[in-house]
Parts: structure tokens; C-alpha cells; sequence
């Protein structure tokens, strides 16, 4: 073992994904020294393994049904995807996971990078084993900012180990796509990897615990979503809980609790994440190892001023758009309590991350698209509001026609009663994920409905859907 010098720095940040290196980028603009602790590669999940890599596998999907579906191409079109150009793409893409430009850019902002796994060993302190047992401890005077994500949550099943199962990093690294593919959930990455892996060869099978798909985001998604996946040739079977798994000579069987028997090449489980704080130290500063962090809207974990969670750390929102928000605000805030009192701002005027209550976007990029920003009708009535439901068949806009023929697709929006304002928005249909930030900025800025009247959509393009959901509102 190799022990070295204590270093000294204001902020030390514990994981250096998009949130940990945005939490560094806003510590260090503000001045503040800086080091970064990363255990696997610079960037983190969302370069590696999930954003990135997961959208280079699902656009060529998405564009050849666009274009078997246009007049003029469709006729022309060869049925398979060339799958090694795919992959070769998703390698791209995934920075052939190497993380060389990210390091660039840790050193670029002045920060200062180590590579290991970084434990909490008393308040402000942090200790990172590196390779050869190298050791460094590190002591923030201001911040320790836990950026640590999340992982995929596997199931206590029978025989799952063995049968060694793909994860999300499996799903998008995989290098050839599986005979047959057997899917286990129903949310979002077990709707893109059956669409991605169905389109690149594979026969998937998708079991699905409960009664349908995307169960957090109004019912028409999971239901549109369904019919298009059956039709693309996926194998959905819902009510279908998984209680034992096996793999024998190459072949992975898959058992449900009704006693159905499914094979196949790989399992991929999409059955949820958990937070990556099992190993952080955590009992050192009177915290439970393993659990998600609680924080106030500064993203400072409650009654340790020194402690920030922020990203999928904190189970506020597991979106890596909205952890890069959290990381600027929390940025900011430990710049801020730094810096003190000055002229015209007071001690503890610090910014706040509001967007994780009320307006929080996702697309999900399957065939069709999903994309939703705020409350659902039934969380919106559960949280007690006064609102509406206004929904319009996205195929009647003259845009979608032009955008794809056959055309099928659904828009709703949640108004408050009370202010006639959105408390949410849902679009389901071919490239609705480009829609959804015009109904961020709506939720988020709680822009009346008589204001919404005057942001005229062009035509003929989708957007013109707000006009049609603005003229149901009226008319109703």
C-alpha cells in the first residue's frame, strides 16, 4: 500500500458522471478548488452505458420505420438493419469506452481528477484507494458532493446469478444481437431495448409483472406503445412475474408464477435501479450504507451543512437531464455559502432546484415516442388539484400525415382548474420527443391558457397540436 500526503481542497465531488463534473465545472467557475473522485470511466453511465450508446441503437430503428412509412422510400428499403454498422455507430458513440476526452476536460476546467473508489471517512474527509492500493486522502473545506448515480436493481430469484443476466450495461454494450431475447419489466429501458434489439434481429419476449407498459406516464402510452411492439413482432406477455431463471448449454429459461417456461439466448432485467451508496462511507457521518439521500431543495443532505447528493443519488428524479440541472443549482449553492454575504445577497441566499416537483420531462425514444413533462390526470386528482383532462388525436394535426403516413398518435394536457394553468402534458407518437420542451416551458412557467392562445405553432408541423388542444378546451 502506498499512502500519500493528505490533499486539501474546497469541494470534493464523489463521482464524476454529467451531474459530478457539473457540480466541479460550477464550483471551479466560481473559483473554488476542486478535485474529482472516479472509480469507473470519466463521464459516467449515461456516456457509457446508458444515454448515449442506448439512442445510437434505437435511431436506426426509429428512422427506417419513419421511412418505411413515407411515400417515395418506402417502396425501396432493404427489411434488415445492417447491425455491424449499428454497433460500430453505438461504439462511436460510447467513446469506444474510453474516457480520454472526458479526463481532458476535468483537467481543462482546472480540477483536479483521481481515479479510485472514493469512501466519506468522517465528516468532510474522503478516501480513495486507487490501483495498487494507492491512497489518497482528501479534506474539503467547504463541500463533499455525492455524485455516486445508481445501478440496476436486480431480483432475489432462484438460479439468477448463475443464468448471468444482462443489465442495462449489457443491453447497450452487447456486441452481436441474441437469437431470441427475453425482456423482464415494463418500464422505460425495457420498452427501448425491446424496441432497439427486436429491430436489430433479435426475437424478443417481453414479460411484463403487471397489466401493462410505462405505467408511470398516462394510459394511452403504455397502450399505444403495446400495439406498436406487437405489431414490430414482440412478444408482450403481461401479468407474467418472473420466479425463477436457469441456464443450461448456452439456453437461458425463464419461469413465471403462472408456470409458463420461456428460452432464450439472454435475459435482459429492467426491474429498476438502486443507489450506488452501499460502499460510500456513509455510516461514518451517521447515515445508512445503501440508501438514497435525502436533501432539501439546495441538494444539501438535512442537518449536515457540508453533505450534497445530487443526480440519481438523491431518487428526486433518475434523469440525467435533471441531474445536470440539480448539479448547476448545487453548484451554485455551495459557491454561494462559500463566498459568504455580499452586497445586495444575504447569507443562505442560495438557488434552489424546483423543476424535480412539477415539471420534470422524459421522452422515451421507442416507435412511437413517449414524451410527458409534469403531473399525470391521476396524480395530478391524487395530489389534490381541480383539473382537466384535454386530449386530441395527434393523427388529425396536418403535420402528422406529412410526418409519417398512418400516422397514429395522442396528446393530453392537465389543466388547473383553478389558474388555467398546465399541471402536465403527454405526447405519444413519432417524433413527439422534439414537442416536449415547448410543454416544459408551459408547465414549468405556468403560463396561462390565455397566454398559450398567442405562442402560434407554424403549419403545417406537429406543433400545431397546441392549437387543437387549446380549441378542445374552449369548445368543451
Amino acid at each position: 500500500m502506498t499512502e500519500t500526503d493528505p490533499r486539501e481542497y474546497d469541494v470534493v465531488v464523489v463521482g464524476a458522471g454529467p451531474v459530478g463534473e457539473n457540480v466541479a465545472d460550477r464550483t471551479r467557475a466560481a473559483g473554488l478548488a476542486t478535485a474529482i473522485v472516479e472509480s469507473e470511466l470519466v463521464g459516467g453511465e449515461c456516456s457509457y452505458w446508458a444515454c448515449m450508446p442506448s439512442k445510437a441503437l434505437l435511431r436506426p430503428a426509429i428512422t427506417r420505420a419513419d421511412a418505411r412509412r413515407t411515400p417515395g422510400v418506402m417502396g425501396g428499403l432493404s427489411d434488415a438493419l445492417d447491425v455491424r454498422a449499428v454497433l460500430a455507430h453505438r461504439d462511436a458513440y460510447a467513446s469506444h469506452w474510453e474516457d480520454d476526452g472526458q479526463r481532458r476536460w476535468v483537467e481543462g476546467i482546472g480540477a483536479d481528477l483521481y481515479r479510485g473508489h472514493g469512501r466519506l471517512a468522517g465528516p468532510l474527509v474522503v478516501e480513495v484507494t486507487g490501483a495498487d492500493d494507492e491512497r489518497h486522502t482528501l479534506t474539503a473545506r467547504n463541500a463533499v458532493a455525492v455524485c455516486t448515480g445508481s445501478r440496476a436493481l436486480l431480483p432475489d430469484l432462484p438460479g439468477l446469478a448463475e443464468a448471468r443476466p444482462w443489465t442495462s450495461r449489457e443491453a447497450t454494450s452487447a456486441t452481436s444481437a441474441p437469437e431470441r431475447l427475453i425482456v423482464v419489466g415494463g418500464g422505460v429501458v425495457a420498452v427501448e431495448m425491446a424496441t432497439a434489439w427486436q429491430a436489430l434481429g433479435s426475437r424478443v419476449t417481453l414479460l411484463v409483472r403487471g397489466d401493462g407498459l410505462l405505467r408511470r406516464m398516462e394510459p394511452f402510452a403504455g397502450e399505444l406503445l403495446a400495439e406498436s411492439l406487437a405489431e414490430a413482432g414482440v412478444d408482450i406477455r403481461t401479468g407474467a412475474a418472473v420466479v425463477s431463471v436457469s441456464r443450461a448449454h448456452g439456453t437461458v429459461v425463464a419461469v413465471t408464477d403462472a408456470g409458463d417456461r420461456f428460452e432464450a439466448d439472454e435475459i435482459l432485467f429492467a426491474t429498476g435501479r438502486a443507489p450506488r451508496t452501499d460502499d460510500l462511507g456513509l455510516e461514518t457521518v451517521g447515515l445508512e450504507p445503501g440508501s438514497w439521500l435525502r436533501v432539501d431543495d439546495t441538494l444539501r443532505v438535512p442537518d449536515r451543512d457540508w453533505l450534497y447528493a445530487v443526480g440519481d443519488v438523491n431518487h428526486r428524479a433518475l434523469l440525467t437531464h435533471q441531474g445536470k440541472y440539480q448539479a448547476r443549482i448545487a453548484g451554485d449553492a455551495i459557491a454561494a455559502r462559500a463566498a459568504g454575504p455580499t452586497p445586495g445577497r444575504a447569507v443562505g441566499e442560495v438557488p434552489t432546484a424546483v423543476a424535480d416537483r412539477g415539471a420534470v420531462p422524459q421522452v422515451i425514444f421507442s416507435d412511437p415516442e413517449a414524451a410527458s413533462v409534469g403531473l399525470s390526470l391521476a396524480e395530478a386528482e391524487k395530489a389534490g388539484h381541480r383539473v382537466r383532462a384535454v386530449d386530441v388525436d395527434l393523427s388529425t394535426v396536418a403535420g402528422a400525415g406529412l410526418f409519417r403516413e398512418g400516422y397514429r398518435g395522442q396528446a393530453r394536457m392537465v389543466v388547473d382548474l383553478d389558474d388555467e394553468t398546465l399541471r402536465g402534458v403527454t405526447f405519444v407518437g413519432p417524433g413527439v420527443g422534439e414537442l416536449l420542451h415547448s410543454a416544459t416551458v408551459a408547465v414549468a412557467g405556468r403560463v396561462p391558457i390565455g397566454r398559450l392562445w398567442h405562442a402560434v405553432p407554424s403549419y403545417p408541423t406537429l406543433s400545431e397540436v397546441w392549437l387543437r388542444l387549446l380549441e378542445t378546451y374552449r369548445d368543451d
